[in-house]
């Protein structure tokens, strides 16, 4: 596997890695066993407290630098990779604030005598995590766990190795003991024996559903629990009472942030046959005042995707899905420049017998469904091997959180694209995958619930 900087705005390679020895992933993971199984011994929260509020005041100091490292990586807009940064330190911040109540004692009610559960470490994490958001993807598995005592090693994406280079190094300017993280540019093989090693208790996960599959199968030979976060097809649904001035002040960055390169973002648009002209018409405008350039540059709008291969195959599923029959009603125009640029389009006419219908495409690209209910919106919804989030939109909040307790989702956002804060748990169910990170839900994920019970005599 090769790991490498391809800067997506120019496609120049910028810096190559080395792949890691079998070696130094021995010590690597000799190292971090040893540290956890130090951390059991003593009570060290309140040191790591204090690392972990350091990483956040170091991502602060260097946001820039962060930020830049980012976008060289998967090309996308430095204005967004700062925002990125920003919500890494605060992730840092809420999990060092937090940690101490969330590692509490918890009491059982039983008549029986007395009993409670401590949440403890269980050992060494394996975070495979991707691209769309290099350190973030990262912060939301390392900061709980790094309270919690587990130690983590990394492998991320091939095409941002800096990023994941970069947080190492930020990880150890903060005075992390060795051993708490490390980032391994491990081979695919590599990644295997890694995740079969004993010192190895679960596997966290974020990426494509194959890619999902293959390390749960994997973790789960070897009895190793995991999480997976995976990819998503979110509904978004435009309700008979939306109020359409709030809803043209969301579009179109709810689906071309990051390119459209955000498991969560609405990628299939359903609004009632009365206002769906008017829909269109709203997100063609929106679509065109997205500007492509320099990722790097203030006024630059719509970033190139990450890389070759990920523009090439957002174009071959709009070719897909307009061989089956859809319509390219805006974009699927070529841009004429090295990076890998991806017109902002939107396809309507999908039916269900369109290979596209129940498929991911992550890039900057909305489908748009006609529907003549709202039961009729709420089943197109659920018709989707997908549930990651979803949003639905109405100027009625019960109206709203009535239908979408009714969307087999794992989120749901009322009158917002998608969000993502320390304290809001993120996952999906159906083949979204499963388990839960950031908030006290994603805290718990890798904790021993430690029964301490004592019968009445």
């Amino acid at each position: 596997m090769a790991y490498q900087t391809t800067y997506p705005y120019t496609n120049e390679v910028l810096q190559s890695y080395d792949t890691i020895s079998d070696a130094e992933i021995e010590q690597t993971l000799a190292t971090a066993h040893a540290l956890y199984k130090d951390w059991r011994k003593i009570d060290a929260l309140q040191e790591r407290k204090a690392q972990l509020h350091k990483i956040a005041d170091l991502l602060r100091r260097d946001r820039d630098k962060y930020a830049e490292v980012m976008t060289k990586d998967m090309g996308k807009l430095f204005t967004e990779a700062q925002g990125e940064i920003d919500l890494c330190a605060a992730i840092a911040d809420y999990y060092a604030d937090k940690a101490e109540a969330f590692l509490a004692p918890q009491p059982l009610e039983t008549d029986s005598g007395d009993a409670y559960y401590l949440k403890q470490a269980t050992g060494v994490l394996l975070a495979v995590e991707p691209w769309n958001f290099p350190f973030y993807q990262i912060m939301r598995v390392f900061a709980p766990n790094f309270m919690i005592g587990n130690p983590m090693v990394l492998k991320h994406a091939s095409i941002c190795p800096g990023s994941g280079q970069a947080f190492d190094d930020l990880v150890n300017e903060a005075g992390v003991p060795a051993g708490a993280f490390k980032n391994l540019f491990a081979s695919y093989g590599q990644v295997s024996a890694i995740i079969a090693d004993p010192r190895i208790v679960g596997v966290c996960l974020t990426g494509s559903e194959r890619g999902g599959a293959s390390i749960a199968a994997e973790a789960g030979k070897h009895l190793k629990k995991s999480s997976m976060e995976l990819g998503g097809n979110d509904a978004f649904i435009i309700l008979d009472d939306a109020d359409w001035d709030e809803l043209k002040t969301l579009l179109p960055d709810v689906r071309l942030y990051n390119a459209g390169q955000v498991c969560t973002s609405s990628k299939r648009f359903i609004v009632l046959e009365k206002d769906y002209d008017k829909f269109l018409d709203i997100l063609i405008e929106g679509f065109k005042t997205a500007k492509w350039g320099d990722p790097m540059a203030a006024d630059t709008t719509l970033a190139p995707l990450s890389s070759a291969a990920a523009k090439e195959e957002v174009l071959q599923q709009i070719k897909l899905a307009l061989d089956h029959g859809a319509q390219a009603i805006y974009g699927n125009e070529a841009i004429d420049h090295p990076g890998n640029f991806v017109m902002p389009t939107i396809l309507t006419g999908i039916t269900k017998d369109n290979p596209i219908y129940n498929q991911e495409i992550f890039g900057p690209v909305a489908s748009v469904y006609k529907v003549a209910s709202e039961e009729e919106a709420i089943d197109l919804a659920n018709d989707s091997s997908y549930g990651l989030g979803g949003t639905v939109f109405s100027s009625d909040p019960d109206h709203a959180q009535r239908v979408a307790a009714q969307i087999e989702t794992g989120m749901s956002f009322i009158n917002s694209g998608w969000a993502s804060l320390p304290e809001l748990p993120f996952g999906g169910i159906k083949n979204s995958g499963y388990g839960r990170e950031l908030s006290q839900l994603g805290f718990d994920t890798f904790v021993n619930e430690h029964l301490v019970y004592t019968p009445k005599k």
